[in-house]
């Protein structure tokens, strides 16, 4: 990875002196324990606080655009990447230390020992780029206009039950619960925007409306604005020189380069040959193939170009072919394990990724969160507590997916796939799976690219081999997000990133109360009481110690029910770039590459592998 409270007015009017103490204002906050950088600190460890300004640099995206505002849900093509260094959050994250968070727009922050509410102070010199001061009015107004134009946040944001200026530059939100450490630092990550710009007239004349797409650059607080765009095709963003927060801690030795810009491509053939052909200057490379093989031209072979690899240490995966259950067809969790067990994973990795990739086996793969073996300690205090809500088999069998390196092991595979759909009622006819009704087993596999049919076509064939009709259907993007927001799908895939702290995003992807509304992150449909109680043992985890038990615990129940079938991942970002640029010697742990946040120009590197076209 996806990615992302204050006290009410009425309590800061009687709190006293010793109760202002117990809440003190702080610089920076872990979710668990302290954080690494004490106040008043100069710089983040890993940037270089004499990096060069200056210099362009170019990305490609997939995809176009017809909106610069972020605000509206399902914007197509929004180019958020870009946006994010226009717009400000109020804390920011450091990179080498998990889920910690520091001032920005905010100078400082207090919350009580309970995590009721949250309050933010915001810097007197933050100003948006029209020269007016960020206001606590802004905050309070950027709160209430997400949550009510975007589902995502409206989801995000359901526990804050009041937001409220508490002060000139001090702003309270007041949540509905108590213990919940993650409220307050999902708070700070709150997209701030000019409310008094949002509330007036454009050039045309018209006054400017926060629900409706706009091609009107915006106004930000950040340190780089829109300089130019065409449509859909590229849009180019040059950095502020006199931006008001260059000089601040968080800041000192990023945000280096002079403009950024992004040219926008339909294809991803297309998108690589750009590249290849000195359009663009960095790309991370998603395709296992085009990394063993679509790199093989001239300017590589002369060290123009380069190649590398950063480990990714700050997020876990969980990707899969995600079952709905919300159809009778895969309630039978007999039925989901045999549909595991017919993935040719090993098949697909030889064959079509070059053996690049390892198989997932867990909900938080990648991660010390991850299960493994049979539960200890107090995992196992965790899941004895809920025994009556999880499957039995949690206690004595770890999980495994099926393994198929040989013909005799697919074989086999399919052999257990057959009994346990003959147990679930589905038996095998003319060569076709029905059930007693005389229902035949049908399932659809959806995407929406030709990657995607590279992929279930042989899946496919494995599911057809099992009786299973199986048809493979690739739509548009349009449709494609259609569909899966109202959940009109037999199997997709699906793709969730984990962060080292997991919270209260987990009853988006798996609680029960996200599984029946649109748009919600619950592909699947779990709605599970088991699942649900361990969520709340995440949430309000109260040690580091107790957080990676209750998660762990979380993991292995999620794995029992076979909810999805799990896909593959590699454990590093795979990059590409021409040779003008340069990185601090000390990179971020949890940043993998960071680019192009702390990196720069490298003029002497740039004269050696030439002007960019």
């Amino acid at each position: 990875m996806i990615r992302p409270t204050l006290l009410s007015l009425l309590a800061c009017l009687a709190f006293s002196t010793v109760a202002a103490q117990e809440t003190p204002w702080r610089h920076g906050s872990a979710l668990l324990g302290e954080p690494k950088y004490p106040a008043g600190f100069k710089h983040f460890d890993y940037v270089n606080p004499q990096a060069p300004k200056g210099g362009l640099v170019r990305f490609g995206a997939q995809g176009t655009f017809d909106s610069f505002n972020i605000v509206v849900a399902g914007v197509k093509g929004a180019p958020e990447q870009g946006l994010g260094l226009v717009y400000e959050t109020l804390v920011t994250p450091s990179l080498d230390e998990p889920s910690a968070s520091y001032g920005l727009l905010a100078e400082a922050f207090s919350y009580p020992e309970d995590y009721s509410s949250v309050s933010f102070r915001l810097r007197p010199e933050a100003r948006w780029q029209d020269g007016k001061p960020v206001t606590a009015d802004d905050v309070i107004y950027s709160f209430e206009v997400l949550k009510a134009n975007s589902p995502t946040y409206a989801f995000y944001y359901k526990n804050v039950v009041k937001a409220e200026k508490t002060d000139d530059r001090e702003v309270t939100f007041t949540f509905d619960q108590k213990g919940n450490r993650e409220l307050p630092q999902i708070m700070g990550q709150l997209l701030v925007l000019p409310k008094h710009w949002w509330e007036g007239t454009g050039p045309d004349g018209r006054k400017r409306d926060v629900t409706q797409t706009s091609l009107e650059p915006p106004l930000g607080s950040g340190p780089y604005r829109i300089k130019s765009f065409e449509a859909g095709r590229n849009a180019t963003y040059e950095r502020v020189k006199d931006y008001w927060g260059e000089t601040l801690n968080v800041n000192v030795g990023q945000y280096n380069f002079d403009e950024v810009r992004y040219e926008y491509y339909r294809d991803a053939t297309v998108l690589l040959e750009a590249f290849k052909g000195d359009r663009i200057d960095f790309r991370t490379e998603n395709s296992a193939r085009n990394w063993a093989t679509g790199y093989d031209f001239p300017a590589r072979q002369q060290g123009r170009v380069v190649l590398e690899e950063f480990p990714i240490r700050a997020s876990g995966v969980m990707q899969a072919f995600v079952l709905n259950l919300r159809r009778d067809k895969f309630k039978d969790p007999r039925v989901r394990r045999a549909f595991n067990l017919a993935f040719p994973f090993e098949e697909i990795n030889k064959t079509i990724f070059s053996g690049q990739y390892e198989r997932i086996s867990s909900y938080f793969y990648g991660l010390e969160l991850a299960s493994s073996g049979l539960p200890e300690g107090r995992e196992r205090e965790i899941l004895e507590s809920v025994k009556d809500k999880v499957p039995p088999q949690v206690f004595t069998t770890p999980y495994k997916n099926p393994v198929g390196d040989t013909p005799e092991t697919v074989r086999a595979n399919l052999r257990e796939a057959d009994r346990l759909l003959r147990e679930a009622g589905w038996e095998l006819k003319d060569r076709r799976r029905v059930n007693a009704k005389g229902e035949v087993l049908t399932v659809e596999l959806l995407g929406s690219s030709q990657n995607d049919e590279r992929v279930y076509l042989p899946y496919k064939a494995s599911l057809d081999r099992l009786g299973i009709v199986t048809s493979v259907r690739i739509v548009d993007d349009v449709q494609y997000v259609n569909r899966t927001r109202s959940f009109d799908f037999d199997i997709i895939s699906g793709i969730w990133g984990q962060s080292l702290s997991p919270g209260n995003e987990q009853r988006e992807f798996w609680g029960s109360q996200a599984a029946g509304r649109e748009g919600s992150r619950n592909l699947a449909g779990i709605s599970d009481p088991g699942v649900d109680a361990l969520i709340d043992k995440v949430i309000y985890a109260t040690d580091r110690d107790d957080l990676v038990a209750a998660t762990k615990a979380l993991d292995r129940v999620l794995l029992a029910h076979d909810y999805v079938v799990p896909q593959w991942t590699y454990r590093k970002q795979r990059t590409a770039r021409w040779d003008r640029f340069s990185h601090p010697e000390t990179m971020p742990r949890y940043g993998a590459a960071g680019f192009p946040t702390i990196w720069w120009y490298d003029t002497a590197k740039a004269a050696k592998t030439g002007a960019a076209r």
